[in-house]
């Protein structure tokens, strides 16, 4: 089974929007996980909202923390944007997507979240992809 960890700092937004959308794209076979550099204390409340209108369900999500387990555990684990830091453990490969911010471009609100899901998504899609590609067996 592989594992991807999704980190984020704060662990309430982007890293469990890609968490919960992988879960939803991947297929049998891929263990999904989410973690902070510096988790806060709940969820962002839009990130949320901006799921449920895809069909994820994000209830029961709490922030934690990051650790060297759980980096030392995945197979792979996948930094969203340019705020958290996260050096490999073990040999740990480490990605970072730089995600949209619309905030750089003025947009607030709900559209700013559907912009990052609608990013993440297509981030999370092609790596899912990626991944059954590489554990399909070779005919």
């Amino acid at each position: 089974m592989t594992k991807v960890l999704f980190v984020c700092v704060r662990n309430g937004g982007k890293s469990q929007m890609a968490a919960g959308l992988m879960g939803k794209y991947a297929g049998p076979g891929l263990e999904v996980d989410s973690a902070g550099t510096d988790p806060g204390t709940k969820l962002n409340r839009q990130s949320v909202q901006a799921l449920e209108e895809v069909g994820v369900d994000l209830s029961g999500q709490t922030p934690k923390a990051l650790t060297p387990d759980l980096i030392r555990g995945a197979d792979l684990v996948v930094v969203l944007g340019r705020e958290a830091r996260v050096e490999p453990v073990d040999g740990t490969p480490v990605v970072t997507w730089e995600t949209d911010e619309p905030s750089l471009r003025g947009i607030e609100g709900m559209e700013r979240m559907r912009l990052i899901r609608d990013d993440i998504t297509a981030r999370v899609k092609a790596l899912a992809d990626q991944l059954a590609q590489e554990s399909a067996p070779s005919s």
